[in-house]
């Protein structure tokens, strides 16, 4: 895990089978376009094709993805996730993109009554840096843009409301996941404390496995997630 607080970045989410076998599925997909999803405002930015949502390759690839970020502790901690957007699939080649926008605060799951709040956005490459040129994922962050483009299997996570987009595929095909996360913290900056002090404690727990300091950490962050969480 990497990155600062608005942005983590979380290496071999997925394995290289599990990528190579993802990518497989994801060739006899169904594809339509990616403006299926968008909002008004997302919808004059977007272009790209998107694995219609019902398509059983979204719905089984979804599940992997789910599973292995269930047995992530760093995205646990990061995320405190108490709902999770079944994942979606997108491809970006020809020069298509996505220009800068915001993330609805609301997705309704296709077919269901339930809502996500969209705390957090998530983005899994399935695809190598080296397959294709541009494609980079650009974050809106206060010192300036953040762009990204991790090897396949790796992910990052961000804050739903920041400003984001992604360059022209100008050669090649990229390939991803994305989703959202309703978290039990929904405030940014409470999260990133709990996270913080959740990682000093693991740390501690290994440099120190005797300290009372460990404990009586551990009672501090148990009791600052009771008064934050809304579980």
């Amino acid at each position: 895990m990497a990155g600062g607080p608005a942005v983590r970045v979380f290496p071999n989410v997925l394995d290289a089978t599990q990528v190579a076998a993802a990518r497989r599925a994801l060739a006899e997909a169904r594809w339509i376009d990616g403006r299926a999803t968008a909002g008004h405002q997302s919808a004059l930015a977007k272009d790209n094709m998107q694995v219609a949502a019902d398509d059983p390759v979204a719905l089984e690839l979804g599940d992997v993805i789910l599973e292995a970020l269930a047995k992530n502790p760093a995205f646990v901690a990061a995320a405190l996730p108490s709902k999770v957007f079944p994942p979606l699939f997108n491809r970006y080649a020809g020069g298509q993109s996505f220009g800068t926008h915001v993330d609805n605060a609301i997705r309704q799951v296709p077919g269901t009554p339930h809502r996500v709040r969209t705390d957090l956005s998530m983005t899994l490459f399935l695809s190598e840096p080296d397959e294709y040129e541009g494609g980079e994922l650009v974050i809106a962050q206060p010192l300036g843009e953040h762009s990204i483009k991790l090897p396949a299997g790796h992910a990052i996570l961000y804050v739903g409301s920041t400003l984001h987009g992604v360059r022209p595929v100008t050669r090649g095909e990229r390939l991803a996941s994305f989703f959202w996360i309703q978290s039990m913290v929904r405030d940014a900056g409470e999260r990133s404390i709990l996270f913080d002090l959740d990682q000093a404690i693991q740390r501690l727990s290994v440099e120190a496995p005797d300290s009372a300091c460990g404990v009586q950490l551990v009672g501090v962050y148990h009791e600052l997630l009771r008064r934050w969480a809304d579980a």
